[in-house]
């Protein structure tokens, strides 16, 4: 008799569970996971370089594990911050997973760490389907992205527990209509914060850093309707599936790399 195997449930299914157990070691150490999911150049790594300053400012110990497919320059950049800074190269896949994450924590986080934000590959549909241990999850999307985002990536938007505006210093130009970016979030994720942001100009530079720190110190986050019922997910090219079984498409064989960058 056969028996029939969803693959990609049964991926999900044991990404959940390396995910808590990754969660549950990193509470014990005092770490909260700041999952950070969004297009290529939406602006997150110029964002994430003014929080990660003004946490040193503040005396937070945070630190970074940034991903891409390629070239270590968001490492480069972050690093200007003063902070332990990670670049993990995935060769080619399209989101990080929580064993891969943890792999690349061992013997890198330093003790006493409170957050750890990480830059995940810049795609809003591989990663919002694989939970990384993350206490909070925040998506963010350009004014120059169009108003219909959350509609088109209704799974990134609607699992998220904070949503983030970037480069509102060219709303104006770009013709963005927050009234109605915010109406197509409400649509996805009912009750989710929108954040207005822009790391040229300063404004709501911070705002993720409280949220991130709140979390951390045991605020509540905000449940999107979706949580619990997420759907598992085929990405391909040509036609045919993709579906990452297990990390085999490079976590378990170390494709993906890694280089910490130094601290300035």
């Amino acid at each position: 008799m056969c028996r029939v195997v969803d693959l990609q449930q049964a991926v999900l299914a044991k990404n959940t569970s390396a995910a808590q157990t990754l969660r549950t070691a990193l509470a014990a150490r005092g770490t909260a996971v700041v999952n950070l999911l969004s297009s290529p150049g939406s602006g997150k790594t110029a964002l994430l370089e003014r929080e990660l300053g003004l946490a040193r400012e503040r005396g937070v110990p945070v630190a970074a594990l940034t991903a891409d497919l390629a070239t270590e320059n968001d490492a480069t950049r972050l690093a200007r911050s003063g902070v332990p800074v990670k670049q993990v190269l995935t060769d080619g896949l399209c989101h990080l997973e929580a064993h891969m994450l943890g792999r690349h924590l061992d013997g890198w986080l330093p003790d006493g760490t409170r957050l750890l934000f990480v830059e995940n590959v810049g795609n809003l549909v591989c990663p919002a389907s694989y939970d990384l241990g993350e206490s909070l999850r925040i998506v963010l999307a350009s004014v120059t992205e169009g108003e219909d985002k959350p509609l088109k990536y209704p799974t990134a938007f609607g699992l998220a527990h904070l949503v983030v505006v970037t480069k509102t210093d060219i709303a104006g130009a770009a013709a963005f209509d927050e009234a109605a970016f915010r109406a197509n979030v409400r649509q996805v994720n009912p009750g989710v914060e929108v954040l207005l942001t822009s790391a040229r100009t300063g404004e709501g530079v911070g705002a993720l850093l409280d949220r991130a720190v709140a979390v951390a110190e045991g605020a509540p986050v905000h449940v999107p309707v979706m949580a619990g019922r997420q759907p598992a997910h085929a990405h391909g090219h040509g036609g045919h599936e993709h579906g990452h079984t297990g990390g085999a498409a490079g976590a378990d064989t170390g494709r993906p790399r890694s280089a910490t960058a130094p601290t300035r």
